[in-house]
């Protein structure tokens, strides 16, 4: 089972779920979900986000309600990971992680670092970040012509090995803070990322070309 993630920013289409993933909605993400006529299973955070009358259709539609203090250590996405993680699950989607505040924004996307036994995915509409941890070897699924970016994240990138990407590395490093990776190109409808120490933030963009590419 998959668990599916609404956080509070904002929510781009298309949507695509399945009918068996375990909605939890952080918070304000709970309003995402009702729009969309979803019953999350689960809503956690401060709940300072939402109206009584929306805790009162969460109370009539079954949802479970984990309530924290206003005043608490964590983010309601982090909270909503850290229950995912509890309950066994391996697989987690997030929709609506990205919004106009920069801060939320950065955090949401560095958050997954701190789950490595979770598979993670964000989406934006046409846009997907997954993450690649060392002693990985992962197949990214797209289309000739999107975009793929590959960014050290927390430290240097070691022993990039690519398939299938216009501009291919062999074993190569990828320093903290360096764009080299930015800007590849899929050849095929899936590519293949190996990485041997580190992690890497990938972001793969459908649709969308950039024939300016900057590794080399």
């Amino acid at each position: 089972m998959r668990a599916v993630i609404f956080a509070n920013g904002s929510l781009k289409p298309p949507v695509a779920l399945n009918n068996n993933d375990f909605i939890i909605a952080a918070d304000g993400g709970t309003r995402h979900c009702l729009a969309l006529g979803l019953r999350p299973a689960v809503v956690i955070g401060d709940l300072d986000s939402l109206t009584h009358s929306d805790l009162q259709t969460l109370t009539s539609l079954g949802t479970e309600i984990l309530q924290f203090p206003t005043r608490k250590d964590f983010t309601d996405l982090e909270l909503a990971l850290s229950h995912a993680s509890s309950l066994g699950m391996r697989e987690v989607l997030i929709l609506g992680a990205l919004g106009a505040r920069w801060d939320q924004t950065l955090a949401n996307v560095a958050l997954p670092a701190a789950f490595p036994e979770l598979n993670i995915r964000l989406e934006d509409g046409n846009q997907e970040v997954l993450y690649i941890h060392g002693g990985e070897t992962v197949s990214i699924s797209g289309s000739p012509g999107d975009t793929l970016s590959l960014i050290p994240l927390g430290s240097e990138a070691k022993g990039i090995t690519t398939m299938m990407l216009e501009y291919p590395l062999t074993g190569e490093d990828l320093p903290l803070g360096s764009t080299r990776g930015v800007s590849n190109v899929l050849l095929a409808d899936t590519a293949q990322i190996s990485l041997h120490s580190g992690l890497l933030l990938c972001v793969l963009i459908h649709g969308q070309s950039d024939q300016i590419g900057t590794v080399n």
